[in-house]
């Protein structure tokens, strides 16, 4: 048999489909390279190792990934009888157990998926990097003293390592996209209510929220699309569905595209790193060379600078409510040592924020969403190409907060987030492909925005890319399988 930890799920899966290999076989192999490297990388935080071996014996439902090994984001998504600590003190300590599965994590296990674990992330998500208080650092396979990236560093680093060849993960800022850059995965953000958050919620922070997976290779991000999008019963929006299966986009010819790039920060605020900066010139020469027309551009809204002014009101709002659902869940008061000290000022904050101004800065978002979009819809271009994020993953330590400064965290994080987080606003989708890697041998991903609901139209381009510039060799320090 072949190098399991090296294929993507879409040829395991095939594996089982043939009987090459059972889903036990998968699972135990799974499990035994997560038990190989997660002393490590520190990425799993809620093994339940002999519940998958058990359940890959059993009768698995016949989805296109049965079989499969997976792992949840412990955040972003809850799974009957098991722990949720969402980075948090405050449910680590008081021992949550979730009694529901979220609908998305029923679609996963629908789809034939076998959950081997949860996977480490920051406290609620709210920074970039995967270093809570309550778990420590997960580690980078290609370099351990670098990040992962946040908020779904853990299932990135577990991808990465070739312990499962897709997990979980969810996007608020840029956290699919982040992780799947600074690990050398793929990683897709669905357009706003492609992805169902129910039945727990009907949105997350006014819609910035959605949730997939980083995976190794563009058909597994479409297969798993295709299995798991659309709305949950009850979902106040949800997007147009696709006009046929994500999977059939990825043969499909993009033809000539109207592409802008940009190598700069939009508002001038931030100093590319030389080696992403020519990693993104790189990549518009091979989209041109590949028939399209590129054109240095980028949607002049972005540059106005006045996002934070919107944000900031929202997001400290947003905060304060995610704190008390957490104390509703578990059935305690809440305590301020149970959060990091930025985690509780920006909850802080968000109490002292008033109904009047959270609804303006909604409208102020707003606002910057239609001037945004119309980049597309109006002045004509069907992507933008920009980096991920405009640095290398940095190393592990810079993100802490204390009590003297509590916003570290959260204003350390503006910098990786730059070019991801404008899209949570707008909704759009975007994608962010392992294209490049940096002289020291770091991942440096390429992202790419395209209209709202135009999935299909990222899958056909990642998928060109894919085959122009293939990546599927590489392999991190850190590496489960043969070399």
């Amino acid at each position: 048999m072949s190098d399991i930890a090296a294929l993507d799920a879409t040829a395991q899966a095939a594996l089982v489909r043939s009987g090459e290999a059972s889903p036990a076989e998968l699972v135990e192999g799974a499990v035994e390279r997560a038990k190989q490297v997660n002393g490590q990388l520190n990425a799993i935080i809620h093994p339940r190792y002999e519940d998958a071996v058990a359940e890959a014996g059993g009768d698995l439902p016949d989805g296109p990934f049965r079989g499969v090994p997976f792992l949840l984001k412990d955040l972003d998504g809850t799974a009957a009888g098991e722990p949720l600590h969402a980075g948090t003190r405050f449910l680590k300590e008081a021992g949550y157990i979730a009694d529901t599965d979220s609908e998305l994590t029923v679609r996963f296990r629908d789809a034939g998926l076998v959950v081997i674990g949860r996977t480490n992330t920051p406290e609620l998500g709210l920074v970039t990097t995967t270093e809570p208080e309550a778990y420590g650092a997960s580690h980078n396979p290609w370099d351990l003293d670098r990040s992962t990236g946040g908020s779904s560093g853990g299932s990135a680093a577990c991808v990465a390592a070739g312990i499962v060849p897709m997990a979980h993960a969810g996007d608020g800022g840029g956290s699919i996209r982040i992780p799947a850059s600074e690990c050398g995965l793929v990683g897709l953000k669905p357009t706003r209510g492609r992805s169902t958050l129910g039945p727990e919620v009907g949105e997350a922070w006014a819609g910035l929220v959605t949730r997939l997976a980083v995976t190794r290779s563009v058909r597994d991000t479409a297969a798993l699309l295709d299995a798991v999008a659309g709305p949950g019963v009850g979902d106040p929006y949800w997007a147009p569905p696709p006009a046929r299966p994500y999977v059939d986009e990825l043969a499909a010819e993009p033809g000539s595209l109207r592409i802008g790039w940009t190598n700069r920060s939009f508002d001038g605020s931030i100093e590319l790193d030389p080696q992403v900066a020519a990693a993104t010139e790189a990549t518009a020469n091979l989209l041109e060379q590949l028939g399209h027309q590129v054109i240095e551009a980028s949607p002049a809204a972005l540059a106005s600078g006045d996002t934070l002014e919107y944000f900031l009101p929202a997001y400290s709002a947003w905060v304060a409510r995610e704190l008390d659902h957490l104390a509703e869940m578990a059935g305690v008061p809440l305590r301020e040592d149970g959060f990091e000290a930025g985690t509780w000022a920006i909850a802080e904050a968000g109490r002292a924020t008033t109904a009047q101004q959270y609804l303006a800065a909604l409208d102020g978002l707003h606002r910057l969403t239609r001037a945004t979009v119309a980049w597309w819809e109006v002045e004509g271009f069907d992507l933008l190409l920009t980096p991920t994020l405009p640095e290398l993953p940095p190393t592990l330590g810079q993100f802490g907060t204390t009590k003297e400064e509590p916003l570290n965290g959260l204003f350390r994080s503006a910098v990786p987030a730059h070019f991801t987080a404008p899209f949570n606003v707008t909704g759009q989708p975007g994608i962010s492909l392992p294209l490049h890697q940096s002289e020291e041998g770091l991942p440096i991903g390429m992202q790419l925005v395209a209209a709202p609901a135009r999935e299909d139209l990222l899958i056909r381009i990642a998928a060109q890319l894919e085959t122009a510039h293939p990546w599927a060799d590489r392999r991190p320090l850190i590496w489960t399988g043969t070399i």
